[in-house]
């Protein structure tokens, strides 16, 4: 890491479409952010693709590419790195990151299951590495709003919370059994890919989640076969040999809120699905108090749905623009009703992570987030299987709010 104006070496492992989106955000933070006097270098990429190397290296501009990952944690230039293989590959690169290290900024889920998210956990602790997580959707500045709303005591105490992340890429009957319903791939299906991300919002907003009590179900229970490597979950395979799906299309929650949570044993439910037609990317949280309440919904992520008081002349919800006075809007657009992106979002994110990095305030999302978020789904599916109640043990470390 140069001094002249904090210049971050970038490494990269896998350019998919979320590799690319990282590299976008670095090389955008210098210009949403000049005050920071942060710059950004991109090192090396790896892919086992070499297409995607040479992607890497003259479109994205990295200096150098590689198809061993390896390559990327041993580079002397390399200060953080960007994990965005596949889901049965964090852990273990993960690992090897810390053990390098390399502070990392790793999709999630971190691992398939909480002991491989545990391990990372461990890993990273012990080496004293950086990390950040890829839960990007709570740095809209409206859910960024709508927890400083909370945190004012503005909606009262809370009583209930409902979150719901639905989608539909996987409503096809005939979309390719690709490895994300492999359970020895992905390990969990919906619950690790959308009902993490529902976790994190819901404990971002309003504190850690002490119980959890689940249910899941799997509606297209075969799929057809799909080679690896040559397609993704949305392809569609028409009279293909099917093969099983191996883990669940839908689970659903009912959670309560632990004595630290800015709503100290609050009520709720969760929702995901895969399968869902109609929500493409049906993201929504709603707050109830006992003074107010207030509803925000991904697909229109610019705005927040909100209601405070219980006597006024004027009832119902207010809707109310995302503005330069919420979050990092004001890095983004001049003035309410610019729409910001899901792209903004994960520079928001760069900017966090490499805030910290650089020794700056840890506002970014961590692994102790990640590991949080693992317990609750790993509580979820034991709950699912037994009927019964689930404690989950707070961890501490997480950006989590709290009373």
């Amino acid at each position: 890491m140069t001094q002249e104006s904090l210049t971050v070496g970038v490494g990269l492992i896998s350019v998919g479409w979320m590799g690319k989106l990282h590299s976008r955000a670095y090389q955008t933070v210098p210009y949403a952010y000049p005050e920071l006097g942060l710059a950004t270098r991109l090192i090396i990429a790896a892919d086992t693709e070499p297409s995607r190397v040479d992607y890497a290296r003259k479109i994205l501009g990295f200096a150098e590419g590689t198809t061993d990952y390896h390559d990327v944690l041993n580079h002397p230039e390399v200060d953080v790195v960007s994990i965005c293989a596949p889901n049965f590959l964090h852990a273990e690169i993960g690992i090897a990151a810390a053990k390098a290290g390399k502070h990392f900024w790793i999709e999630k889920p971190v691992g398939r299951g909480y002991e491989e998210t545990a391990a990372v956990q461990e890993a990273a602790v012990d080496a004293g590495v950086i990390t950040s997580i890829g839960y990007n959707y709570r740095h809209a500045p409206a859910v960024e709003h709508a927890r400083q709303l909370i945190a004012e005591g503005r909606l009262g105490r809370i009583t209930n919370v409902r979150a719901v992340f639905f989608s539909g890429y996987a409503s096809e009957p005939n979309g390719a059994l690709s490895w994300r319903f492999n359970r020895k791939l992905a390990g969990t299906g919906v619950l690790a890919d959308l009902f993490s991300h529902a976790t994190d919002l819901c404990q971002y907003v309003v504190g850690p989640i002490a119980e959890v009590t689940a249910l899941t179900s799997t509606v297209y229970t075969q799929r057809p076969k799909l080679a690896m490597g040559s397609g993704t979950h949305f392809a569609v395979i028409e009279n293909g040999e099917m093969g099983q799906v191996e883990n669940e299309d839908y689970a659903a929650a009912l959670v309560r809120f632990g004595p630290s949570a800015r709503g100290a044993g609050a009520v709720g439910t969760i929702e995901s699905s895969r399968v869902a037609v109609g929500p493409e990317c049906g993201y929504q949280i709603e707050v109830y108090g006992t003074e107010g309440s207030l509803k925000w919904d991904f697909e229109r992520m610019n705005e927040l749905k909100v209601c405070l008081g219980r006597n006024n002349d004027e009832q119902g919800y207010t809707t109310v623009n995302a503005s330069p006075r919420h979050g990092d809007y004001s890095h983004f657009q001049p003035g309410p009703g610019n729409s910001m992106s899901f792209d903004d979002l994960k520079v928001i994110e760069a900017k966090k992570f490499l805030v910290a990095v650089t020794g700056g305030v840890q506002e970014n999302s961590n692994i102790h987030d990640a590991a949080s978020a693992a317990a609750i789904v790993s509580a979820a599916e034991a709950s699912s299987l037994s009927g019964q109640w689930q404690k989950i043990d707070e961890i501490h470390g997480t950006t989590a709010a709290r009373a």
